[in-house]
Parts: structure tokens; C-alpha cells; sequence
């Protein structure tokens, strides 16, 4: 793309239709390039079944075309229309066997019942072959935030069935790598398989989760297939992923599509504020910097490539009891943040804020009344910054200092079976987030920025050509793994990566059938530390660093939530914890093993702790590392393998910093030698070429 794509979801049906010209003229202000439309309102195209209204459109098309904004055009199938959920009744989707989600929201059906698709393929089609030839659109999103609900029709049960005897082939088979002997679960033949409602064996639910997300991948893939039959060669085909859905696997998703496309949201105001609070937690929308950061490197994970944002804060986004818009430059912030890490498009959600429907009060570009006003001038503002940079910020690689593989099994395993309990003591079914945040957060606090991988991605690769590419890499909370991707971690290793073992890791096998050997499963020699013994924690466990240990901690530092019972066998003990009782382990041990290193850390640890441990992870990270408090500095390439670097104030303060290497500032043209000192507003952004 010859420049990052700016711009923001439009509804023009949603509005008066005298509205449309001065709509388009003030984006063509904001200095829009993109738009996306006609995703939401399938009973606007086929208000009846088999009558079709196809034209209403194309005065917003021509006119964006007019203005140079680009369209990018989505099919409706996320949000059925009142006539077919009425004729047609079995398509309704059910959360629980025989219990259908009522009808009156969105995403309420079955998509894999024949009477769903039928009409999903016929609207594709129409809307799809309507608009493919018009010089504005530039791509197509199928469906909406595909995965909201794991559903339970028994066609879909019956899917499932077929698909455990095509894998398993007899049920001997099924009842041996269940476990079923359990509470007697023996089956003797497959219709003895019961519905997952009541489910307590964690294998089955292991498997149905990952049975739902192919159903996902597999819904999704078919309607982009229609639509290619009528795209245009340099058309692309994507859908918008909210990464919580519980029916997703992003990179099996992704891997259908031309692009990844998500929808970041994020809190506002002081969600922002660095330092950030020791312990914020995390929703559909993140909360604090360093969560900011990582939803973009989970898109850019997805397909480690470039990525588009189809949704983000406009103003405030959630209920009318959640409204807090973005201070002065938080807008700037939070988009050029995404763009450093990969980010091709910025579109917000959306351009004007609805006067009626669940979403009211999800602010728009422009408020209620219409009027332009500050988050319209903030937004044209990036705007014109973004066309400033020009195709320079498009399509950016980001630096890796660290990376840290994702693994969505042990998501769903996590779930089932939580490692980790609520404040208070029932099971938090975000147990994995619950481990592999504290890792991530710990390299954001220490300066170091992160490539996420999925486990699948990383095992792809020769070892060692990873171990060169990423010399350091954080495995936590990776709770289903089979044998080969242990032995995938082990030779990483040995070919000289320096590998980060956390809390579960390896602990389960690809049936989330816990190993029978001592932890961390066949890995434990190559640790030099084992452990057969762990604790959750009601409370943070102070963590100090013994005589001649090279990890420097600050006083504050502390194990949370869970400790295992680690045995330094053949390792140095880097830190312990002061504690009568858990004193006898060690938190945190290393190892030498082949031509690199195997650390484990045996604890979650607080931000002062897991800043510390990254910091000796990675002793050297660039010459930009050292920034005041409150700023951080991000890198990345361009395409054309220049060096950029983003420097962000998330304070009320200003900040100077010093440039280590010659610069030019990308926005205002000015050049800065090294030792030259740049002023950083409040909550202010610098976009600077090394030269």
C-alpha cells in the first residue's frame, strides 16, 4: 500500500441522507483514504426474502471515489434479517443443547445449517457482484467478528461425532486417550458420546473447542472463496477478528485471508498513564500501555506480516456508564503505537455516533450532534500526519528484542481447567492471559519489545535459524504441547537461543492429558531444575536475588499467584523467595545447555521483578533503550529498509530525549545529530528516520 490507510467505518444508512455530501467532505478533510461499509444491515440489502435493494450504496461509493477515499466492502451474514430468522426458525444458533439464543442482537444463528448458508451464499453473491467492479472498492470483509458464541445445534454435535471417529477411527481408541475409564465414561459405541453441557473431562472439552474454531475458519474461508469469485486480482479479502472470541484460532483464521484485520480497543484517559498500576485487569478492551502494545503484536503474530485495524476508540466505546474519551494526543498516541508495530490501516469506530441502538453511546468521530469538535480535530490531525509519512510508515516490520510463543490450545486447556484462582478463589477462566501477561508486560517495562509467535509458527522453523533470529525466547504458560514441539524447544537451546521456561509449561501433552514424567516434561535436564510440587499464592511472595546471582532486583520484587516447587538440580539459582515455607525453592534458575540457555522461572512475576529479569535477559538492547520515565521508544523497518523509531510521552510531563544517531523527524522534516536533545510534549509522539 503506497501509505498507511486512514479512515473510519461509515453507516450512511443509519443517518438522514442529506447528510452523506458533508460527511464525505469532511473526511476528505481528516485527510481519509478508506472507509468501511455495508457489513451490518443485510435486512437494508433483501429487506424480504428474494427482494433485493442493491442500489442505495452507490451514491456514497461514487462520492468517496470522487474525493479519493477507498472503500473497503463488507457482507452482512454476522446480522440476520427479522424475516429469515422468522421462516426459517431452525437456523437459530443454541448456547446450551435444545436452549436457542434468542433472536434480537446479532451472531444468533447457526452458521452451518444449510437454510444460514443458502441465504448467506445468495446475499454475498448479490451485494458482492453488485459493487466488485466499482472503482472505489479496494477490498471486502466477510461477516463481523466471526466466534461469539461456541454453538451447541445438533447438527453441529453431529459434525462433531463424524469428526472424533474420523480421528480417533473406533472408540476404544477415543476411550483410551480420553481417559474415560473416569467416572465411568467408558463409551461402547460413538452414540453413547454425550453433549458437551454438562462436560467436566477436560479432553473433550480440549477437542470441542478446537472442533469450533474449524467450524469459524471453515465458515470463514467459504464466504471468502465466493467472494474471490468476483474480486479484481489486486482486491483483498479479510475479515475483523476480536481477538477474545471464544471460536477463533487467529492463525488457522488468518491463513484463508490475504491480510489480517482486528479491532483493537483499548481504555482511555489514565488506562494510559505510564507507570502503569501493578495489577489492571484485562477485558475485551485492554487497559494500560504495555496491553495496548500487545494487542498489535497479536495481529501481527497472526500472519507475521502488516496488518489493518478495522475498529478502534473513536471516542468513548462501550455503555453509557463507560465513557471516558481520550485526553488531548491520546488519539496520536494510541495510532502511531499501532503503526510502529505493524499496523497498515487505522480505521476508527465510527464516523458518526448513532442516535438510537445498542451501540448510542460507542462515540463516533463526530458526537451526537454532528458537529466537528476536538475528537474530529485530533483525528483529522493523524490524518495529516499520516499522509505526511507517507508510504515511509507502511507496512513496517517491528523490532524483536524478545520473542514469546502464544498457544491457543493452552488457552482453551486453561479455561477448562484454570491454573489460576480469582481474588476471590473461584477459578479465573482467563487463567493463560493470566500467565503469559506478566511476561509480556515484563519486557515492555524493561524497554525490549516483543515478537509473539504461535507455537505452530515457531516449530516450522529449523531451531537454530529461530535461535539466530530470536535469541531469546519466553515460553510461558505453553500447557499443551506434544512431544515434538518439547523437542523443538530443547534443540532451540542446544543451537544456542537462550530459552524462558514459565509456570505450566510443557506440563500437558496435545490431549491436555497431564505427563507422567517430572516437570518441566522433557525439559527438566536440559533446566537442570525440576519441580513435582506447586502452590497457588493469595499473596505476592517477596523475591531476592542470592550472593552471586547476576539478576540485579529492586526491593519490590515479588513472585504473584503461583509458585512451583523448583529444585535447582544442576542450575544456579538467579532468585528465592523470603518466605519460611516456600523459602526451600528456588523462583527463577539457569542453565547452560549446548551452545545456549534454559532459565525457568517458576512464578508470575509483579512488574518489578519481571522488568528486572528481562533487563538481564536482555543486557543490550539498542542505543534507544534508556528513556526518561514515562517515555518509551519503539523501532522498526520500512519496507524499504530504512530505520524508523517512535518515541511516545504517556505523561502530563514533558520529556526530553537524548538521540543517540543522527535522525530526521519524519513529520516536520527537521534533522537532529547524535547527542541532540528532542522535546516530547504531554502525551506526545515523535516519528523520526535514523539517516
Amino acid at each position: 500500500m503506497p501509505r498507511v490507510l486512514f479512515g473510519a467505518a461509515y453507516y450512511p444508512e443509519y443517518h438522514p441522507g442529506d447528510l452523506l455530501k458533508t460527511d464525505l467532505e469532511l473526511m476528505a478533510e481528516a485527510r481519509f483514504s478508506v472507509i468501511r461499509v455495508g457489513e451490518s444491515v443485510w435486512s437494508t440489502w433483501e429487506p424480504e426474502n428474494g427482494r433485493f435493494d442493491l442500489d442505495w450504496l452507490e451514491p456514497a461509493l461514487d462520492g468517496a471515489h470522487e474525493r479519493g477515499i477507498a472503500v473497503i466492502l463488507g457482507t452482512p451474514t454476522y446480522a440476520v434479517p427479522p424475516w429469515l430468522a422468522r421462516q426459517y426458525p431452525e437456523i437459530a444458533g443454541e448456547r446450551g443443547t435444545g436452549q436457542r439464543i434468542p433472536w434480537g442482537a446479532r451472531q444468533e444463528m447457526d452458521f452451518t445449517h444449510p437454510a444460514f448458508l443458502f441465504h448467506a451464499e445468495r446475499i454475498t453473491r448479490r451485494v458482492v457482484e453488485r459493487y466488485a467492479d466499482h472503482p472505489s472498492v479496494i477490498g471486502f470483509q466477510v461477516d463481523n467478528e466471526p466466534g461469539l458464541h461456541l454453538l451447541h445445534n445438533h447438527g453441529v454435535f453431529q459434525r462433531f461425532v463424524d469428526h472424533l471417529r474420523d480421528r480417533y477411527g473406533d472408540v476404544e481408541t477415543l476411550n483410551r486417550e480420553w481417559g474415560l475409564v473416569y467416572w465411568s465414561h467408558r463409551l461402547s459405541t460413538w452414540a453413547d458420546l454425550w453433549t458437551p453441557d454438562g462436560n467436566a473431562q477436560p479432553q473433550y472439552t480440549q477437542a470441542w473447542r478446537r472442533f469450533q474454531a474449524d467450524l469459524v475458519t471453515e465458515f470463514i474461508a467459504w464466504q471468502a472463496g465466493i467472494v474471490r469469485e468476483y474480486a479484481r486480482p489486486e482486491q483483498f479479502v479479510t475479515t475483523c477478528i476480536s481477538y477474545e472470541r471464544p471460536g477463533i484460532a487467529d492463525d488457522d483464521l488468518t491463513r484463508r485471508l490475504d491480510v489480517t484485520a482486528g479491532n483493537p480497543y483499548y481504555a482511555m484517559q489514565d488506562g494510559l498513564v505510564l507507570p502503569a498500576p501493578a495489577d489492571s485487569p484485562q477485558h475485551w478492551t485492554t487497559h494500560d500501555t504495555w496491553a495496548l502494545y500487545l494487542s498489535a503484536d497479536r495481529m501481527f503474530s497472526s500472519r507475521q506480516e502488516p496488518f489493518l485495524v478495522t475498529e478502534t476508540n473513536a471516542q468513548a466505546i462501550g455503555g453509557p456508564w463507560a465513557n471516558q474519551p481520550a485526553y488531548d494526543g491520546q488519539w496520536r498516541q494510541a495510532a502511531w503505537a499501532l503503526v510502529s508495530r505493524g499496523a497498515s490501516m487505522i480505521e476508527y469506530w465510527q464516523w458518526r455516533t448513532l442516535v438510537f441502538g445498542t451501540e448510542t453511546y460507542w462515540g463516533g468521530v463526530l458526537p451526537h450532534s454532528g458537529r466537528p469538535g476536538r475528537t474530529y480535530r485530533e483525528i483529522a490531525r493523524i490524518g495529516t500526519e499520516l499522509e505526511t509519512a507517507g508510504e515511509l510508515v507502511a507496512g513496517l516490520t517491528p523490532d524483536a528484542d524478545v520473542a514469546m510463543l502464544y498457544s491457543t490450545p493452552s488457552k482453551w486447556a486453561l479455561t477448562a481447567q484454570p491454573a489460576l484462582a480469582k481474588p476471590d478463589g473461584g477459578p479465573d477462566e482467563r487463567s493463560y492471559r493470566g500467565i503469559f501477561d506478566p511476561f509480556y508486560r515484563g519486557a515492555f517495562d524493561a524497554g525490549c519489545q516483543v515478537r509473539v509467535l504461535h507455537a505452530g509458527q515457531a516449530v516450522a522453523e529449523e531451531p537454530g535459524t529461530l535461535a539466530a533470529r530470536h535469541p531469546v525466547l519466553v515460553a510461558a504458560g505453553l500447557y499443551v504441547a506434544d512431544d515434538a514441539t518439547l523437542e523443538w524447544l530443547e534443540a532451540y537451546a542446544a543451537a544456542g537461543g537462550h530459552l524462558v521456561l514459565g509456570p505450566r509449561t510443557a506440563y500437558a501433552d496435545h490431549e491436555a492429558r497431564a505427563r507422567r514424567q517430572v516437570q518441566p516434561a522433557g525439559l527438566a535436564d536440559a533446566a537442570g531444575a525440576w519441580y513435582d510440587e506447586f502452590s497457588n499464592l493469595s499473596a505476592g511472595l517477596p523475591v531476592r536475588a542470592p550472593s552471586g546471582s547476576p539478576l540485579a532486583l529492586p526491593a519490590d520484587a515479588a513472585g504473584t499467584r503461583w509458585a512451583d516447587g523448583l529444585q535447582a538440580e544442576d542450575a544456579q539459582v538467579l532468585a528465592g523467595y523470603e518466605h519460611p515455607h516456600f523459602g526451600r525453592w528456588a523462583a527463577i534458575t539457569t542453565r547452560a545447555h549446548g551452545q545456549g540457555r534454559v532459565t525457568y522461572v517458576g512464578t508470575l512475576p509483579n512488574p518489578a521483578l519481571g522488568e528486572a529479569l528481562f533487563r538481564w535477559l536482555v543486557p543490550d538492547a539498542g542505543p534507544w533503550r534508556s528513556m526518561p520515565a514515562g517515555v518509551t521508544s519503539s523501532g522498526a523497518t520500512a519496507t524499504d529498509g530504512r530505520r524508523l523509531r517512535f518515541l511516545h510521552n504517556w505523561t502530563w510531563e514533558p520529556a526530553t530525549v537524548q538521540v543517540p544517531v543522527a535522525v530526521r523527524d519524519v513529520l516536520d522534516g527537521a534533522g537532529h545529530e547524535p547527542g541532540a536533545e528532542l522535546r516530547l510534549g504531554p502525551w506526545d509522539v515523535r516519528v523520526l528516520v535514523e539517516t
